[in-house]
């Protein structure tokens, strides 16, 4: 177990290279469950998540090879276990697993999803898509059992836009009978990704990235070769670093529209941000930040991803600023420890309230999940002194080597394992 240290206050140049989609990568893994030949994915993010949900193919009969960020997975001798304990428990989005399953193996049993503590995820609209397509749904001890003599094509309306559902409902039904279509859909590019893989793979998908999608069923999956979309959370994290404490930092592989509600606020707030054709260079304003209310929404609005990340620079804006998460109430676990680095903020309901500039100071914080650890992350590149962030695995979950990428542009960052008295800690706040 190990703790991030972050000596604050240095001017980070230089490029930084984003890597692929990790909310595309959790999703990308599961579909090719349904394909009966190899599917290889370029690009793929090494983080844990990816290696968790390796392992989970393995588990059910998957051959698979991870090397230089390009997986090959064959599925072909995966059998339908039941996966209702162990790795599953710690993957949040092991939700996908269900309707992959389901469409191929017309059965299922996987342990309600763990990640990151963000409040309950309600998988209802996700259990009202597969009840709708011919699926018996139940909850027993803690797994959900999903069971189908065959899956028919339907109308679905989701009565929330939920990412999650929507992909869900893809994965169930390429393979279904006749024609399903999921109105209120979701648009985020992470589902334009998992419908291109999908088209790859054979499926009949039209209108991802709209609110109606259409899926005519297919009899048969085949494999493909397809490359991932750049990680949209990854870029802005590494544009809000440019405008805390960037001279010129150019990030490298990103889709700008992916990123415009951050652009926009960024300007906004007075950094420079300058717009390439798949780059972007962000450095720190010359004057003072200027203070912003933000409000996350689903696509194409601000994402609730960024809230916290976004957060730690606002603490540095001249005057009141107020961040509302729309999406996840619970999302403002980050706020405690900011206040232990100095920061001026209160939470009211779903919106924080911060007065700045505040003079940050390095202290020891703790990382509850994976955007909550982006967020210390940045406060600590600000900070004067010290900071010493514990809960890594959190960032692990989701950041393909940021460490090795903030040396790279300048930070001072290194790793140390825990002492034993904050391992014992750690073990207590997890029981």
């Amino acid at each position: 177990m190990e703790k991030l240290l972050i000596e604050g206050g240095h001017i980070l140049s230089g490029s930084v290279q984003v890597s692929g989609a990790k909310n595309s990568a959790v999703a990308l893994i599961p579909a090719t469950i349904l394909a009966d030949s190899p599917v290889t994915i370029d690009q793929l993010p090494d983080i844990s998540d990816v290696q968790t949900l390796c392992r989970l193919l393995r588990e059910i009969g998957g051959k698979i090879t991870f090397h230089d960020n390009t997986l090959i997975i064959d599925p072909r001798e995966m059998v339908d276990m039941p996966l209702p304990n162990g790795s599953v428990k710690k993957l949040r989005a092991s939700y996908y697993l269900m309707g992959a399953m389901l469409g191929r193996f017309h059965k299922a049993v996987i342990g309600l999803p763990g990640g990151c503590n963000l409040g309950p995820r309600p998988i209802d609209q996700h259990i009202k898509g597969f009840e709708a397509l011919g699926a018996k749904v139940t909850n027993e001890r803690g797994a959900i059992y999903l069971r189908a003599k065959e899956l028919r094509g339907a109308r679905i309306y989701l009565d929330v836009v939920s990412v999650g559902a929507t992909i869900n409902i893809m994965l169930a039904a390429v393979r279904a009978k006749g024609q399903t279509v999921i109105e209120n859909a979701a648009k985020e590019p992470e589902i334009i990704d998992v419908a291109t893989l999908l088209t790859s793979m054979g499926a009949k998908i039209k209108g991802a990235g709209t609110d109606v999608i259409r899926v005519d069923g297919v009899d048969t999956l085949h494999g493909c070769r397809h490359m991932i979309i750049p990680d949209r959370i990854e870029a802005g994290t590494f544009m809000i670093i440019g405008a805390a404490e960037g001279r010129e930092l150019l990030i490298d592989n990103v889709i700008p529209q992916h990123v415009e509600s951050l652009t926009a606020k960024l300007l906004e707030m007075g950094a420079d941000v300058q717009v390439g054709e798949d780059q972007i260079l962000v450095s720190k304003s010359r004057g003072s930040l200027k203070s912003a209310d933000v409000k996350t929404l689903v696509y194409p609005g601000f994402p609730t991803d960024l809230q916290q990340p976004l957060t730690s620079l606002l603490t540095q804006a001249v005057g009141t600023s107020i961040i509302t998460d729309t999406i996840y109430g619970a999302r403002f676990k980050h706020i405690d420890e900011l206040r232990r680095m100095g920061a001026s903020v209160k939470v009211e309901g779903r919106s924080a309230i911060l007065s700045g500039p505040a003079g940050l100071e390095g202290a020891r914080v703790k990382a509850t999940d994976l955007r909550a650890g982006a967020s210390l992350v940045i406060a600590g590149l600000i900070a004067d002194g010290i900071t010493e962030i514990a809960g890594v695995e959190h960032i692990d979950r989701g950041y393909d080597h940021l460490m090795e990428k903030l040396q790279g542009i300048g930070a001072y960052v290194w790793r140390e394992p825990l002492l034993d008295e904050e391992v014992r800690e750690s073990l207590k706040e997890q029981e």
